[in-house]
């Protein structure tokens, strides 16, 4: 098992359905979690300029993080989190 507070720590924490975060985040609730994969059939844009509607799709799991501005983005871990030690289990 990856020690607490680890990258490795935040993704199997993630996989379980936690929400996480670093401590040395400075905006005010933000956190990153695991959108699971799903398979469904394209009914709205953008997908619809790409496929046809009804076109079914495997659409793959990622990592989103809820920002202090109250959105969700797509996110991609840094050099700096992926070797980080402070990452915590939040809630929402």
């Amino acid at each position: 098992m990856e020690d607490i507070g680890t990258f490795g720590w935040a993704i199997a924490r993630m996989k379980d359905g936690a929400k996480v975060a670093r401590r040395g985040w400075n905006g005010n609730g933000m956190f990153v979690f695991l959108v699971p994969g799903s398979h469904f059939k394209v009914n709205r844009a953008p997908l619809l300029g790409i496929y046809e509607e009804g076109h079914p799709i495997d659409y793959q799991p990622h990592i989103d993080m809820k920002t202090a501005e109250d959105t969700v983005v797509p996110w991609l871990a840094s050099q700096t989190d992926m070797l980080a030690e402070d990452w915590e289990e939040v809630e929402a």
